[in-house]
């Protein structure tokens, strides 16, 4: 974790400093997962490459911007949400929310999600790209106590809760409906949410003194946190460990549930990022069409 954070660290200082070829094995890094996640959004292939486009057009222009605390994958996918969201919103389509959107009609045959009927929270500007001080308080104090909390999770391995917490937090899917999806009493998922909102308070309050949250909000919060940092996303290496199905069955059954039935778009277009890399005839042409587009807005040594 520590060594790609240092390989994704130097490779945005060299594209900082002008250097053409680390932009292009930048957009080569990272233009397939994003086609791939703009395609369950919009109907047609050339759409989503000239939002992407426009995606890697915003970033390098707006490179001073980018925040280290976030990973690369996490800001271009905020960009490119957001994009979307601009576009539905100036062809007076509706709105589409931050966390899953499931309804929009035009998902391909093997893109179809098992949970259409999760309901989302109104769209609302993004952590990333807030510019309000006191709210990128807010979102890295919760983003601090939500990592720990999924981080003793995964650490005992307890796969059951963590399905839990991405359906009820993530998704904000209803207690009933989540109980169908698990096999699970209905009690049992509303103990272990009013527990964990209890932790999540205590901790908030015991580590960062003076920071309150209304309660009118914060479930809805704890969703935009849970999404805008990808809190329970999975690893690029582990899903490929899925792919080869290498992985352990505690951990096999857990990815599976998380691009399956909860869906997330994220990982969904990283899977099929990476079920595609032999076929490089098209990314190649389309990293061309960015670079075009996007070199001359790269920082130049004087």
């Amino acid at each position: 974790m520590k060594e790609n954070y240092q390989n994704e660290k130097r490779l945005i200082q060299a594209v900082c400093q002008g250097q053409e070829e680390a932009w292009a094995q930048l957009v080569d890094q990272y233009q397939g997962r994003l086609i791939n996640f703009a395609m369950t959004r919009l109907p047609q292939r050339a759409d989503a490459e000239d939002i992407v486009q426009d995606t890697f057009l915003a970033f390098i222009k707006g490179l001073n911007n980018f925040r280290s605390e976030v990973s690369l994958e996490t800001y271009l996918f905020t960009i490119l949400r957001n994009k979307i969201i601009s576009r539905y919103r100036s062809l007076k389509a509706k709105s589409i929310s931050l966390i899953q959107d499931l309804n929009i009609s035009h998902h391909q045959n093997d893109d179809e999600d098992a949970m259409q009927y999760i309901p989302g929270p109104h769209p609302t500007a993004s952590w990333v790209i807030s510019q309000d001080e006191q709210f990128q308080l807010q979102q890295k104090v919760l983003s601090d106590v939500l990592s720990t909390f999924l981080q003793e999770l995964k650490e005992e391995r307890n796969f059951r809760d963590l399905k839990i917490a991405d359906l009820i937090f993530y998704s904000r899917i209803s207690i009933r409906n989540a109980a169908g999806l698990l096999d699970m009493n209905e009690n049992t998922l509303k103990s272990c949410k009013h527990r964990w909102l209890k932790r999540i308070r205590q901790d908030v309050a015991r580590l960062y003194l003076g920071t309150e949250f209304a309660a009118s909000n914060f479930e809805y919060l704890l969703t935009d946190i849970w999404e805008s940092h990808r809190l329970s996303c999975i690893k690029r290496s582990t899903l490929g460990a899925f792919l080869l199905e290498s992985l352990e069955p505690d951990w096999f059954d857990y990815v599976d549930f998380h691009l399956t039935t909860l869906g997330c778009h994220f990982c969904r277009a990283s899977f099929k990022d990476i079920k595609q890399q032999e076929s490089n005839d098209d990314k190649s042409l389309f990293r061309q069409r960015i670079m075009k587009s996007t070199v001359g807005f790269l920082s130049r040594p004087h």
